[in-house]
């Protein structure tokens, strides 16, 4: 079984880090796609410490900016020919599993924007690339990709709608993602059931968080959730999203941590 989870980690502080470290160690996902990472001292000992335990660790570089990470504690190919094509390419990580028959993950994590021109000109063309990014795979590559990060953006049947705050082109994602034949996964499982990944001041909840899945491996997910531990724990802002493949998976040699409270070990 290839089991994935997907967390926008806030830009964490260390005081966050250590605790968020031992929230993730305690799940059972084989590969972490980590959004909204930093160069700050919180995500490098977040990640340093997967390192140590000899997980697959891939982070691009991206001074200045937030980006994105993939730790996976099963046997990974890095793909940075995937995402070398994107208007910020260290936004993306992207990897092929060595899975029976061979899976893509690539994890994004979308600018946000509110209506500043720049910003809206910037997100515009990181999703346009997004969007060129799938087109240029291989139609098997497709079918065996999984899509996931923080998306910063709501599909047009969203509940609550909040209409007027999206531009079409936000919107329009979700017809790319379709036509690439991407599935989103929560919808696939649970039809018909609103989840929020994000909530605002005034407790407005959305869902920017997704994973979606190719057409060859619709009929592989097995389950998924929506997790708002971390966010009730205040470990980040965002829930946690994850799903299960119906897929065979090697294993690497993965070591305790042993600055992580006992008996915490990596997964």
């Amino acid at each position: 079984m290839l089991s994935i989870l997907t967390l926008n980690i806030q830009a964490t502080s260390q005081r966050r880090a250590e605790p968020l470290l031992r929230w993730l160690t305690a799940r059972p996902e084989q590969i972490l796609l980590l959004t909204e990472t930093s160069g700050g001292d919180g995500s490098a000992y977040l990640l340093d410490q997967f390192r140590r335990a000899g997980c697959h660790v891939l982070h691009p570089p991206l001074p200045g900016d937030r980006g994105a990470a993939m730790i996976s504690r099963v046997p990974v190919t890095d793909r940075p020919d995937i995402t070398a094509g994107l208007s910020i390419p260290g936004r993306a990580v992207a990897a092929t599993v060595h899975t029976d028959p061979p899976v893509t993950v690539l994890g994004i994590y979308v600018p946000s924007s509110d209506r500043a021109p720049a910003k809206v000109e910037r997100k515009r063309a990181f999703l346009a690339s997004l969007i060129d990014t799938l087109d240029r795979l291989t139609a098997d590559e497709r079918a065996h990709l999984v899509l996931g990060g923080d998306y910063n953006v709501i599909p047009r049947d969203h509940q609550p709608p909040y209409p007027g705050v999206w531009l079409p082109f936000e919107y329009a994602l979700f017809d790319a993602l379709a036509d690439a034949g991407l599935t989103d996964a929560h919808h696939h499982l649970t039809p018909g059931t609103p989840q929020h990944s994000w909530f605002g001041r005034a407790g407005n909840g959305y869902r920017f968080d997704y994973l979606h899945v190719g057409d060859a491996l619709r009929d592989r997910l097995r389950d998924g959730d929506y997790l708002q531990e971390p966010r009730e724990q205040r470990l980040t802002d965002h829930a946690a999203v994850t799903l299960n493949l119906d897929l065979p998976v090697g294993t690497l040699d993965v070591r305790p941590l042993p600055a992580v409270a006992e008996p915490a070990t990596l997964f």
